[in-house]
């Protein structure tokens, strides 16, 4: 199957979208193919701004229509919990709210970016999908993370190259319970590191610590910058500690 063909099977669809490559995507393609497409951003403690902000912008440079959903996740205390499958209940508290906003929209197909690089045994939240009828376009046509890199490319996505990005929660180790608070400090944290010009890179949370994880490619840089990141980093965690395996 070709995503034209599924389109044009599925002329009317709702797409959970991050602003990230694979669904910005997969929004662009059902656009490009004639269909009525709805975006549907849900917008929770989870997600940093500049997320959101990626959204709007890239919505906004291919005309389409975004509906914002406001989520208080943190009012779940199952996902709170922090447990294995924390994803699981994330995914079904998100994707349920869309749903449910769909179907008073008149969509009554959902989708979602999900690619076929991506490992499903890895990932709990995609059993969550499952469940809620949830289908993956891009997965069922056979393309892979370096395909939707490519074809975004040559479409003149400026989100080509973006990194992946997981949310704020998987900052926090399993089991340790999620705050508010917390997610704020991983944010600042990172939009700090965002600001001295690094990238796909991650702010874990380790005890009182945040442990920074660089590329291999930006380590050099990382350590001959040692002191601004400490600078950047300390109003937020008393310990800043750099991880040598890096991401």
């Amino acid at each position: 199957m070709t995503l034209e063909q599924f389109f044009k099977e599925n002329p009317k669809v709702a797409i959970g979208f991050s602003g990230g490559v694979d669904s910005s995507y997969l929004l662009f393609a059902g656009l490009r193919c004639g269909a009525d497409v709805q975006a549907y951003y849900v917008n929770a403690a989870f997600q940093p701004q500049f997320e959101y902000d990626e959204a709007v912008k890239l919505t906004n440079l291919i005309g389409a229509k975004m509906t914002v959903l406001e989520l208080d996740v943190l009012g779940n205390d199952t996902v709170l919990a922090n447990p294995d499958d924390r994803c699981y209940h994330c995914k079904l508290a998100i994707f349920g709210s869309l749903v449910e906003r769909a179907k008073v929209d008149g969509y009554p197909l959902i989708i979602d970016g999900t690619n076929a690089s991506d490992d499903a045994s890895d990932r709990p939240g995609m059993k969550a999908l499952e469940e809620m009828s949830v289908r993956s376009p891009l997965r069922e046509c056979g393309l892979t993370k370096d395909d939707v890199r490519r074809l975004s490319k040559e479409a003149g996505l400026f989100t080509w190259d973006k990194p992946s990005y997981a949310c704020l929660a998987t900052r926090i180790p399993t089991g340790r319970r999620i705050t508010g608070e917390l997610l704020q400090c991983v944010e600042k944290a990172e939009d700090a590191l965002f600001a001295l010009g690094f990238s796909d890179f991650r702010v874990r949370v380790y005890g009182d610590a945040a442990r920074l994880q660089f590329t291999q490619d930006q380590m050099s840089t990382a350590l001959e910058n040692r002191a601004k990141i400490i600078e950047a980093v300390k109003p937020h965690f008393p310990i800043v500690l750099l991880d040598l395996e890096g991401r």
